[in-house]
């Protein structure tokens, strides 16, 4: 047996500019697990040809991390020592032919992987994750995504123990073996990267449906999960239906083998992966039912179960040919299940939400050390890089080519894009040039987008003359790390003009190109106001003035649902800037009550969708108004919100009584859009009657806690009370963990409360809370609810001015590197705006983020995490 002893070799930057193909392929792979906890034996035998334009005397290099290796033979002969080299997570194996059969059998010790990356146990079962980089920790391999090959494997394992064992591909034979062991094989004829594998052993109970492809096939479809929860799979089961239905009717994309399977697991690091065939989910993201999920948990495994399958070409059929390409799969797929939740429930909803979490996420990204191209350009680890930017801010430009291109060619060129590349590794330029192919546009200059970081800032300017309206863009995008000087890029701005009694021009789509343009409107009646980037057509900022009488306009006769919801947005966003002592606003109370008036015309409009009031009336929350302000005093900013809540109480309070009555549902659940509208403006309008609690609204918290058949209406009122500084909120909380401490799921929404909640002894409880028999830190899960909700959403707490805040939360993520490197990294991106703190809390945790960077010992997640954030 042999085992990598070399000592860790120092973080190694790694550039797009230097990447070259493969000097081998592997184009067949037979794998054999015999799972044991402790000693999984894994057999591989590859079927290895050089690649063209390798040299001949080219080594064959695999990766390999934390792997015993047994044996080693090259077309059935054994290999000594002197002929391959294992060191630095690398076997190297030197004089191989230019065809041949690798086959390595190696020792693992699931039990111990405490990352989560690789084959590893959860709650007793066998699963994996093998994104980005976790195949190497099952067997040697060139783990990199343009080596695509076809599997076939079999699973060995204890019946009893683990009755069920799964692999991607279509089921073949499966038997029982000698004490009480049985083997199940399976088959991918698919190509596909080493990421893409995915192995779950365990005692299992599944849900079964199917479904017809558009060609006649019959697909079968399982859900499975812990037997005590198959009661809560019903809903990721239609939603997976309705996501076939909807990718063959809107991009033609027929699934392609017998069954897809997913099964839920309680510990993994991410979302849910797309592996193929076998998709692997977090348990949040797929279990649910009416008294254990609110309406968001039903809408976001809706999104989830709809984003993984859609991989199944967008990532899977067409992936990406190395790592720096991951918006090519990602940002592709976000555009799709994005545009499926629009269709399933509210367009202007879905695009409300989406560019609230772009604001939130990947905007604070662009603005600060973490910013990074679309596409980056290099990375010490790539888990890193699953970011926002990536993620999110790649869905908007692949939706900025649609509204270039319009639907029908946007179209033709995904056809092209998916006919061309299906099969294969793929790039950004196969991407866009389909793009160009199928249109005719030239998207040059477009292509910026994915090189250049940081957000564009626009600024309109307007002038008016005898019935001719200009209006004057700017272009300009500040300086990023590595980044000085940006040139202007290809920008689609959708626009109108509104004038008094609604629209005056049909809208029109201007492409602004250049760093200044001016566009001219003749023959107008009336001066218009313009209503620019109408459904966010672009990811900028805005810069323009508009005064109180102009927002009104738009808020009150606006047709894009969007830009009302966004107008009105803005304008409680400068009331708050202002009551935080960040910006001037003349007649600051006038404006309030103006606003108020404004925001209640809609809430009260039955002709709108109950959910898009909801979001009109939605608050700001403080992290919100951190992200745009100059300098972040926390105090200050709490303090705004206050006033601002109960200013607007002040104004609305008789409203906001008569919507929660009027939206009471009292009908069977259903989680669809039309109730949980109702549901949601209900309890917006609960949560500003809580801006400052009476014993009347605290009462009809309880009641509402107490009476409640569903968990949005349960959750709303607990969350709430939670939240204030009322002597109900300790039974409340007590009450609701006595009932549900039996469901994982259900408790981390009551550690989030926690973490969330106010108060001078806020941070004493999340201390406290972190030693309760609810909080896990071997849970990614349970991390994200308590420290992660702590540090990104309660910046009181955690900026607390004495430090204290901090010392827990860098306390919490060096214990956390030591186990989840990838979790313990992303919990450092709370910190990434601490630049803009005053001055006193910026030198504390300016000097805390430095002091990690420079530590020894730390994965290669943290030290890139930390050093970036500090530098």
């Amino acid at each position: 047996m042999k085992t990598d002893t070399a000592p860790q070799s120092a973080p190694k930057k790694i550039f797009l500019k230097d990447y070259a193909k493969p000097d081998y392929l592997v184009e067949h792979v037979s794998l054999t697990f015999a799972l044991d906890k402790t000693k999984t034996r894994v057999t591989a035998r590859l079927s290895v040809k050089r690649n063209d334009g390798a040299a001949a005397d080219a080594p064959l290099v695999l990766d390999g991390e934390d792997l015993d290796l047994v044996a080693i033979a090259v077309d059935g002969k054994s290999l000594g020592e002197d002929a391959y080299t294992y060191e630095h997570n690398v076997l190297t194996v030197r004089d191989v032919p230019a065809a041949f059969t690798l086959e390595t059998e190696v020792l693992i010790n699931p039990d111990a992987n405490t990352k989560l990356s690789g084959l590893y146990i959860s709650n007793g079962m066998f699963c994996t994750q093998c994104e980005a980089e976790g195949f190497r920790r099952i067997t040697f391999f060139p783990d990199r995504p343009d080596v695509l090959s076809t599997y076939d494997v079999r699973i060995e394992a204890d019946k009893s123990a683990y009755p069920v064992l799964l692999a991607n591909g279509n089921p073949g034979d499966k038997g029982d073996l000698e004490n009480g062991r049985h083997f199940a094989e399976w088959a991918d004829p698919h190509p596909k990267p080493a990421y893409l594998f995915a192995l779950v052993g365990g005692d299992l109970a599944h849900k079964q449906d199917s479904f017809t492809t558009m060609s006649g096939r019959e697909v079968t479809l399982q859900i499975f999960v812990q037997p005590h929860n198959l009661d809560k799979t019903d809903y990721a089961l239609d939603a997976l239906k309705r996501s076939m239905k909807w990718d063959e009717e809107t991009f033609g994309r027929e699934y392609d083998l017998d069954i897809f399977m997913i099964v839920a697991v309680d510990h993994f690091n991410f979302g849910a992966m797309e592996n193929k065939g076998l998709n692997i989910f977090n348990s949040s993201c797929v279990l649910a039912s009416e008294t254990t999920a609110t309406d968001g948990d039903f809408e976001l495994i809706e999104s989830i179960v709809a984003h993984e399958y859609f991989h199944n070409w967008s990532g899977n059929r067409v992936t990406c040919r190395d790592w720096f390409q991951l918006c090519l799969k990602e940002g592709f797929t976000v555009f799709r299940d994005q545009e499926f939740t629009a269709d399933q429930r509210s367009r202007a909803v879905a695009r409300i939400r989406d560019v609230r979490r772009l604001w939130q996420r990947q905007f604070q990204e662009d603005a600060g050390p973490l910013a990074h191209p679309v596409r980056p350009e290099s990375y010490i680890t790539i888990d890193n890089f699953y970011t926002a930017t990536v993620y999110d801010k790649g869905a908007e430009l692949v939706r900025m080519m649609k509204t270039l291109l319009g639907p029908e060619d946007f179209r033709k060129a995904t056809d092209l894009y998916f006919d061309r590349n299906d099969g294969t590794a793929a790039t950004v330029e196969d991407f866009v040039g389909a793009m160009e192919e199928a249109s005719g546009i030239d998207l040059t200059q477009f292509r910026r987008w994915y090189s250049d970081a940081g957000t564009p800032q626009i600024s309109a300017t307007e002038a008016w003359d005898n019935g001719t309206y200009a209006l004057t863009l700017t272009q300009h995008t500040d300086p990023t790390p590595g980044q000085d000087d940006k040139a202007p890029r290809h920008i689609p701005v959708r626009m109108g003009l509104i004038g008094p009694d609604g629209p005056m021009v049909d809208e029109k789509v201007l492409q602004l190109k250049e760093e200044s343009q001016t566009f001219t409107f003749d023959g107008l009646q009336t001066k218009p106001v313009a209503s620019l980037f109408r459904g966010f057509s672009a990811p900028v900022t805005v810069k323009r003035e508009l005064d109180t009488e102009e927002r009104l306009r738009l808020i009150a006769q606006d047709t894009d649902s969007f830009n009302r919801w966004a107008t009105a947005h803005a304008f409680a966003m400068d009331l708050l800037k202002s009551m935080a002592g960040q910006q001037e606003m003349k007649n600051s109370h006038e404006a309030l009550i103006s606003y108020a008036k404004a925001i209640e015309t809609i809430i009260t409009d039955e002709t709108l969708e109950p959910a898009f009031r909801a979001e009109v009336l939605r608050v700001p929350t403080e992290t919100d108004i951190g992200r745009a302000v100059a300098q972040i005093d926390p105090d200050a900013i709490s303090e705004a919100r206050r006033k601002f809540r109960r200013g607007l109480l002040e104004t609305l309070k008789g409203t906001l009584s008569d919507l929660y009555t009027a939206n009471l549902v009292n009908d069977d659940y259903d989680p669809g859009a039309d109730q949980a509208g109702k549901r949601a403006l209900k309890n917006a309008a609960l949560a500003l009657l809580m801006a400052e609690p009476s014993d009347t609204t605290a009462e009809l918290a309880l009641r509402q806690a107490d009476n409640a058949t569903n968990m949005t209406d349960e959750a709303g009122a607990v969350s709430l009370l939670a939240q204030s500084n009322r002597p109900e909120r300790e039974d409340a909380l007590s009450r609701f963990y006595d009932k549900w401490k039996h469901d994982p799921l259900v408790v981390n929404k009551w550690l989030v409360w926690q973490a969330l909640a106010g108060g001078e002894d806020a941070l004493d409880k999340i201390i406290a809370l972190t030693r309760h028999e609810a909080f896990d830190m071997g849970n990614p899960n349970k991390v994200r609810s308590l420290i992660g909700a702590f540090a990104m959403e309660n910046p009181k707490a955690f900026h607390r001015a004495d430090g204290a805040g901090y010392d827990l939360f860098f306390e919490k993520v060096r214990e956390l590197d030591k186990r989840n490197p990838q979790v313990a990294a992303r919990l450092l991106t709370a910190t990434e705006a601490w630049r803009r703190l005053e001055p006193k809390r910026r030198d504390m945790l300016g000097s805390r983020l430095k002091a990690l960077a420079q530590e020894d010992g730390l994965s290669n997640n943290t030290f890139e995490m930390a050093e970036r954030l500090s530098d």
